[in-house]
């Protein structure tokens, strides 16, 4: 059996699918991983949702900012922008159920005993247990009668820094806050929100998560992460892979076998 991860899928379902081929994937004996980002700013959402759904316990995914985004949406916290295109999802009879199936997704999980999945990281000055310990948290929030309350408080970029928080709400609002939307972090540990660039653009005094100072990685383990389209899935840290290469920007859908450390990628025909 092998395992599979993919990255940012975003609703490009069609070369999700060459790469599943690529990559000799077969869903009676391998496990796919997704790093969120399933839907958002694709063409195909409702397709994607079914395709994935439609393999069963061979798959499973973390949930990604656009996922969280889409079940606000869904709840009526947030109104669909035409960006999102989530139309024909939010029009589907089936959307209850795929609204349900992703709340039920961990935030984080370990693929083995020592690899690490997330969307965007892990926070510096956490170790990987305190990032699962966390997320369980939030996944747990999630799939209880307070989703929705807890959905809409996430929106907003307070506190920025672990140590600012000061109540559980606000340690859950900081974690999806860490394990979704994080991209460079100040040498205080403050998340910054507003820098999507690359690496060789770092805002003045932080860092990549992946080259904090703070960062806390055993020696042999690994962070899977997707969510910054713009380092192209160079990190620099042969501890930290990225599988987000931008496929919906017009880059490459990655796809990393666990086992053999192998990628496969596709691009634009």
């Amino acid at each position: 059996m092998a395992t599979f991860i993919v990255g940012d899928v975003q609703a490009c379902l069609s070369p999700l699918k060459q790469l599943l081929q690529l990559a000799g994937f077969t869903p009676e004996h391998d496990q796919l991983w997704a790093v969120g980002d399933l839907i958002g700013r694709g063409p195909d959402a409702l397709a994607t949702l079914q395709f994935l759904d439609g393999l069963g316990a061979s798959f499973n995914t973390v949930l990604g900012n656009h996922d969280l985004h889409f079940l606000a949406v869904y709840a009526g916290i947030k109104k669909p922008k035409p960006a999102d295109k989530f139309d024909q999802l939010l029009d589907s009879p089936d959307c209850a159920k795929y609204a349900d199936w992703l709340r039920h997704r961990p935030m984080a999980t370990l693929l083995n005993e020592q690899c690490m999945l997330s969307h965007a990281g892990l926070y510096p000055g956490w170790s990987i247990s305190d990032a699962l310990y966390w997320g369980n948290q939030v996944a747990s929030e999630l799939q209880s009668d307070n989703w929705k309350t807890l959905l809409d408080s996430m929106y907003g970029s307070e506190p920025q820094a672990w140590y600012d928080c000061q109540s559980r709400s606000q340690k859950l609002v900081f974690t999806i806050n860490a394990l979704t939307r994080m991209r460079f972090v100040s040498d205080k540990g403050y998340l910054d929100f507003q820098s999507k660039t690359g690496l060789d653009q770092s805002p003045p005094g932080t860092f990549p998560w992946f080259s904090h100072p703070q960062l806390k990685l055993h020696p042999h383990a690994k962070v899977l992460f997707g969510h910054w389209a713009a380092i192209e899935g160079k990190t620099g840290h042969s501890q930290c892979l990225a599988l987000d290469t931008g496929y919906i920007w017009g880059g490459q859908l990655s796809l990393y076998e666990l086992q053999c450390g192998k990628f496969y990628r596709v691009g634009h025909q």
